[in-house]
């Protein structure tokens, strides 16, 4: 949409529901500690916070400083499914959002891994006040946001960005498997995605892997980095035709919680979207099976939150 009136006409009933059933959404569930790892603990004196919005879309704080990632606002069975993917008769999201709107927009910056409709929707665009600060992963989704009157855009890179004392990390990532790329129509439509390092001094190391298969990019990250917490895309969402996923899923979860022995496992993106296929029920009865402690890894519900 290449207007900012255009967006607004268009969005303006929708928003005007989702504003209205703002007040009768459930109440947020109380904060929980994540596990810490006790030789990391010493040197990160202070907790980070998160709260698992729905989706891909979260909190992190940082020492006061809160960050919205990958916002998609919508009510429940605003948009269409996802043409050419699984179950895509059922309309997105799937679940309203837990959490009051308001709630929600109280946030310092916005983060986009991508700008796919389940991660930056119509309804985010439309509320987001215009003078937010918002990170995209490249210039090519900065002018894309820009068409839309947001005057502060600025482009993560891999050297980082300091933001109010927090450091931003772009890392790599590929939101799907050789095979989908090597598809020329499909590869457009998956496009690029950017995962993010959140960094500060006496604070724990976030890694928010953002919409990629695991791959070389996802190690590099872990080792390069060893963050303290790692927040995966573990929904498994499909393609029709192809197999395998274009995200991560519960495979990957016992990948890092190897990979990365001395983490926090946080596991998202489920039970949202119609062709996210990995349920929270199948990834905690896998961890049960694979006999990974429930401390370290975590399979949030909408609306929880953890201190790291």
């Amino acid at each position: 949409m290449k207007s900012t009136t255009l967006l607004r006409t268009t969005c303006g009933l929708m928003c005007a529901l989702l504003l209205a059933a703002a007040g009768t959404v459930g109440t947020v569930q109380a904060h929980e500690t994540g596990h810490a790892h006790p030789g990391k603990a010493k040197a990160a004196s202070k907790q980070v916070g998160f709260q698992l919005i729905r989706n891909a879309t979260m909190k992190l704080t940082y020492a006061g400083t809160t960050f919205l990632i990958d916002p998609m606002l919508a009510v429940k069975g605003a948009y269409k499914g996802f043409e050419g993917t699984p179950r895509s008769e059922l309309r997105n999201p799937l679940v309203n959002l837990p959490v009051p709107i308001t709630e929600v927009l109280k946030t310092d910056a916005i983060i986009l891994s991508h700008i796919h409709e389940d991660h930056w929707d119509p309804v985010a665009r439309f509320l987001v006040p215009r003078e937010m600060t918002i990170f995209t992963q490249d210039e090519k989704d900065a002018a894309k946001v820009r068409e839309d009157g947001f005057s502060d855009v600025r482009v993560l890179t891999e050297a980082g960005l300091e933001f109010k004392g927090t450091r931003l990390i772009k890392t790599l990532g590929k939101h799907g498997s050789n095979h989908f790329f090597a598809v020329p129509q499909v590869a457009e439509l998956l496009g690029d995605v950017m995962g993010i390092v959140f960094q500060r001094p006496n604070h724990p190391t976030a890694y928010v892997a953002g919409d990629t298969v695991w791959n070389q990019n996802v190690e590099d990250a872990l080792a390069a980095y060893q963050p303290d917490v790692v927040f995966l895309n573990t929904g498994y969402a499909q393609i029709s035709g192809f197999d395998g996923s274009i995200i991560m899923g519960k495979d990957d979860v016992a990948r890092a919680y190897r990979f990365s022995p001395k983490a926090s496992i946080v596991g998202v993106h489920m039970e949202s979207v119609n062709h996210a296929m990995l349920t929270r029920q199948e990834l905690r009865a896998f961890i049960d099976e694979q006999k990974l402690d429930k401390r370290r890894v975590l399979v949030p519900n909408d609306g929880q939150s953890y201190r790291f």
